[in-house]
C-alpha cells in the first residue's frame, strides 16, 4: 500500500511550525476518533494514519529524518511499534489529544516513573558503490541495556520497589505558602514515587547496564551523504523498564577516485589524445555498472561536456536514475621521438600564418581580443 505524505495527512505545509502541527492533529483527531464514529472502519484507519503522522512530525528528530529520507527512514526491519495505536480505551486516546493542554495550565499531578531511553547516532562511511547499490553492514555500538536480573526495576531479584511514604507515590508534594499551594518534586524519592530498598547487585539500582551490541544494518540503494536511517527501539534502554530510544544511522559517502556525485547525476573527466579530438572517434567510458562506448565528434575541444542518459544514480526518493556527464580533457602528447616531432612540425607548418586562424578559432579570438586591448591603450 502506498503511504501518504504525512504533511498531506494533517493538511499542513512542510513549513508548518510545532503549534500548527498540534492544532491540525487535535482538529482531525477529534473528527475521526473511533468513539465519535462507532463501527466506522474508515474513520478508525484515518485516525491511525493521523496519529502516525503526528508522532513523526511533532518530534524534531523524526521530522528531520522524514524530510531528508521519506518513509524509508522508518522502515528498517519492518518495525512499526512506534506507529501502533490501540482503541481499547477511548479515555486514554482522548487524554492523548487534550492532556498536554490541561497539563500546561494546571501542572502535572505526578511525574512519570518511566523515562524513555535516549536516542543514539552511529556515523557510517560508505563507498560510492555501496551507497548506489545498497549494502548490509554489521556494526557494534556501546549502549545501555535493560538489566535482565531485575527486569529494569533496579530492585534485587525477588523484591520490588516500595511506594514512597513521603509523597504516597505521586513523586510530588504540596507546599502551602499563605493562600498559595506549590508543587515540588519529592526530595525523598527524587520524583520517582518509589523507593528501592534492596538494590540489584548487577546494576546497583540503575535498572540498566552498559553493553556493546552488534546489529546488521540494511542500507537501501541510492542513499547519499547526510541521509539518516532510523532503527526503532535500538537506542538506550529506558529507565524502570520504559521503552528504548531509537538509533539513527548517519550516512557519509566517501570521495570516489573517478566520479563526483551531484544529487542523482555523476560527473567524470575523460582524457583523450588530440588526434581523436581533431578527427573524431569512439572511446570507452566507465560507469558504475560497467563500460559504455561514447562517440567523439571531430573538432571536439577540451572542456566539452557529453551527457549519457540513465547512467547516473537512482535515489530512494525518485523512481528514475540520473545521468552521467563526461567532461573531455584533450591531452598534450609527451615523450615524443624524433619522427613524431618531425610530423608535428610539418603539421604546424601546414596550418600557415596568422596563428592558424582557420584551424584554431579559439586562439584567433583570443589574440584578436589582445590586439584590441593594446590598441585601446595607445589611443
Amino acid at each position: 500500500m502506498t503511504q501518504q505524505d504525512y504533511y498531506k495527512v494533517l493538511n499542513i505545509s512542510n513549513t508548518a511550525n510545532e503549534r500548527d502541527i498540534k492544532r491540525a492533529y487535535k482538529r482531525l483527531a477529534v473528527k475521526y476518533h473511533p468513539d465519535r464514529n462507532p463501527g466506522n472502519k474508515l474513520a478508525e484507519e484515518k485516525f491511525k494514519e493521523i496519529k502516525k503522522a503526528y508522532e513523526i512530525l511533532s518530534d524534531s528528530k523524526k521530522r528531520s529524518a522524514y524530510d531528508q529520507y521519506g518513509h524509508a527512514a522508518f522502515e528498517q526491519n519492518n518495525n512499526s511499534d512506534n506507529f501502533h495505536s490501540s482503541f481499547t480505551s477511548s479515555t486514554s486516546d482522548l487524554n492523548d489529544i487534550f492532556g498536554d493542554v490541561f497539563g500546561d495550565i494546571f501542572g502535572n499531578q505526578r511525574k512519570n516513573k518511566q523515562e524513555k531511553g535516549s536516542d543514539l547516532q552511529y556515523n557510517i562511511n560508505l563507498s560510492l558503490e555501496e551507497a548506489v547499490q545498497g549494502v548490509t553492514k554489521k556494526i557494534k555500538i556501546p549502549t545501555l541495556e535493560e538489566c535482565k536480573s531485575c527486569s529494569g526495576t533496579g530492585s534485587a531479584y525477588g523484591s520490588k520497589p516500595s511506594t514512597c511514604t513521603h509523597c504516597n507515590g505521586h513523586g510530588q508534594i504540596q507546599m502551602r505558602k499563605g493562600f498559595f499551594s506549590v508543587q515540588q518534586t519529592c526530595p525523598n524519592c527524587n520524583g520517582e514515587g518509589t523507593i528501592i530498598k534492596n538494590l540489584c547487585k548487577i546494576c546497583y539500582g540503575q535498572g540498566r547496564i552498559k553493553k556493546s551490541k552488534s546489529l546488521s544494518i540494511k542500507i537501501p540503494s541510492g542513499v547519499d551523504t547526510n541521509d539518516r536511517i532510523r532503527l526503532n527501539n535500538e537506542g538506550e534502554a529506558g529507565k524502570n523498564g520504559a521503552k528504548s530510544g531509537d538509533l539513527y544511522i548517519q550516512i557519509t559517502v566517501k570521495k570516489h577516485p573517478i566520479f563526483n556525485r551531484e544529487e542523482n547525476n555523476l560527473y567524470c573527466e575523460i582524457p583523450i589524445n588530440f588526434v581523436i579530438a581533431a578527427l573524431g572517434g569512439e572511446i570507452e567510458v566507465p560507469t558504475l555498472k560497467g563500460r559504455v562506448n561514447l562517440k567523439i565528434p571531430s573538432e571536439t575541444q577540451s572542456g566539452k561536456l557529453f551527457r549519457i542518459r540513465g547512467k547516473g544514480i537512482k535515489s530512494v526518493r525518485k523512481g528514475y536514475p540520473g545521468d552521467l556527464f563526461c567532461k573531455i580533457k584533450v591531452e598534450t602528447p609527451v615523450n615524443l621521438n624524433s619522427f613524431q616531432k618531425n610530423l608535428l612540425t610539418q603539421l604546424g607548418k601546414s596550418f600557415g600564418d596568422f596563428k592558424g586562424k582557420n584551424h584554431s578559432p579559439q586562439s584567433k579570438r583570443f589574440f584578436d581580443s589582445v590586439k584590441r586591448f593594446f590598441d585601446n591603450l595607445t589611443q
